[in-house]
């Protein structure tokens, strides 16, 4: 954890609001931020929202906030977001792998060399 993650998980909650409870639950849970911890919850969220099985969080946003944060991010913040959200995206003959065809370029480059 360093102060680049925590700000990317804390700019995310405030970008995507339905994150809001999540990230309540995280802190009462583990009394800090632990962002790898918390994009686990986010990648499981997006994929939920993108396969149509809940309305929130908006995939769409997430995604455009993940490529934004990415592209511009320093090594700290790419590792989380590579490690937590781009790496265990579901693989091609599993639900939600459709996804990976919206990633942002930044995103999808990283997806594809892992």
């Amino acid at each position: 954890m360093t102060p680049s993650t925590v700000a990317l998980i804390q700019q995310l909650v405030a970008a995507v609001p339905a994150f809001e409870e999540a990230y309540e639950n995280h802190l009462a849970n583990f009394d800090e931020v632990l962002p790898t911890v918390f994009m686990e919850e986010v990648r499981q969220s997006v994929i939920a929202s993108f396969q149509g099985a809940v309305c929130e969080p908006d995939w769409r946003g997430t995604l455009a906030f993940l490529e934004e944060r990415f592209a511009l991010g320093g090594e700290d913040v790419q590792n989380v977001i590579f490690l937590s959200f781009i790496y265990p995206l579901p693989f091609p003959n599993e639900p939600g792998h459709g996804i990976v065809a919206h990633l942002g370029p930044a995103m999808a480059e990283r997806y594809r060399s892992a």
